[in-house]
Order: C-alpha cells, then structure tokens, then sequence
C-alpha cells in the first residue's frame, strides 16, 4: 500500500503567467518604486534649490541646449510602441515578434545612452559649478544609471532569446521587462522638463 496520496491535481496549471500572478512582476514593480523614489527625491531637491535663488540658471550661466534633449524624450516615448508589441506578443507566446521586437529594442536603448552623453555636454554647466550645476548633473546621472542597466539587460535577454534555449518563463521575462521600460521611459518626461526647459520658464 502506498504512502501517497494525491491532493491535487496541478496538470492543468499554466507553465506561464503574467502581471500580478507572477513573482518577477512584483520584483519589477519593487525596484518601479524604489528607483521613483529616487527620481522623485531628484525633481522635490530641484525645486527646493530654485527657491534659494533669484535668477534660474544663476546669472552667467547658460541655459540648456534642447535640441538633443528633445530628440531623446521623442525617441523615448515612440519606443515604448515596440515594446507595447513585445509585451503582447509575449503574452500570446509569439517568439518570433518577440525576438524582433527585443532587438528593436536593444538598439534604441544604445541610442538613448549615446543621446545622453550629448545631454550631459549640452547642460552647459560643471556639476561642480553652482547648486544649479550639481541638481542638474544628479538629476541626469541617476536616470542615466538605469538607462545603462536596462540596456545592458535587453542586450543579455536579446542575446539569450536568439539561441535555442527560449523557455516559456522567458515570455514572463519579455513582459516584466516592459514593465520597467514604461516606468523608465515615462519617467524621463517630467525630469525632462524640469531639467531642460524650466530654465526657460522660471
């Protein structure tokens, strides 16, 4: 006589699942708060600073360029098209559009790291020159941190979702993975203005 019994019947389970059924999602959505948190600690000193001074930029200060700046943000949010259909494809477990969705893109995350080396060039300002300079250079260096390690992640997961390797949880990842793309794009988009063009307003 056995010393098992069975007391369920998991064969109908699925072998993936998304949003908030999977633990990676609540991973992602984890290091979305934390990571906000910072940024957002970047946009309330940014505005605190502001207040101690009369002129914005101080005076002899150059405003920033836009015109890179502008690129990028456009480019930032159009990218979030590709990934939209990454994250549906996954969910459908369409390899094929998801392999080419990744790589599209993989390669407009490098461009967003190379727009950010012209972004940092074109705050017309030291980090170390005034409060204006540091806040400014802080608010584009933390961001810059999670741009270059989403792009050295896509570059890994592309590369891993082109062998022969592909298991189903790697859909879940694609999608998590679009998760932290949105949060990371969007977010750009307030820091942005605060950074590039309140200088112009205020």
């Amino acid at each position: 006589m056995s010393d098992y019994r069975v007391v369920a019947n998991v064969t109908e389970l699925p072998s993936v699942t998304f949003g908030h059924r999977s633990l990676m999602w609540w991973g992602t959505l984890g290091f979305v708060v934390i990571e906000g948190s910072t940024l957002f600690i970047c946009l309330v000193s940014y505005f605190y600073l502001r207040r101690n001074f009369s002129a914005w930029p101080p005076e002899h200060v150059l405003r920033p360029a836009l015109t890179v700046a502008t690129v990028q943000v456009a480019l930032m949010l159009l990218s979030n098209g590709p990934m939209y259909v990454v994250d549906r494809a996954a969910r459908r477990l369409d390899l094929r559009t998801v392999r080419i969705g990744m790589v599209v893109c993989t390669l407009l995350a490098v461009v967003m790291c190379v727009l950010r080396a012209y972004e940092l060039r074109d705050l017309n300002v030291r980090w170390d020159s005034n409060a204006y300079g540091s806040i400014a250079w802080a608010t584009l260096v933390t961001h810059s941190t999670l741009l270059l390690l989403q792009t050295v992640e896509s570059v890994v997961f592309t590369g891993f979702l082109l062998t022969r390797h592909v298991e189903h949880r790697q859909y879940s990842d694609a999608s998590d993975n679009a998760l932290y793309w949105y949060f990371l794009t969007l977010a750009w988009v307030p820091l942005y203005v605060m950074v590039f063009l309140t200088p112009y307003l205020m």
